[in-house]
């Protein structure tokens, strides 16, 4: 049978969280920023489109 042991992310090689939480600080904002352009639009076509 094949071993199922827990994984243990803390100890592994490679794993750079400073650049992770940076890039989903990144992802965020850029979300944020996405949405306000939509929700700009949407009201710029409600009101020169009715």
């Amino acid at each position: 049978m094949s071993d199922h042991s827990e994984m243990v992310y803390s100890t592994s090689e490679g794993m750079d969280y400073p650049a992770h939480e940076r890039q989903y600080k990144t992802f965020i904002k850029i979300g944020m920023i996405a949405t306000g352009a939509v929700a700009t639009v949407v009201v710029l076509m409600a009101i020169f489109l009715t």
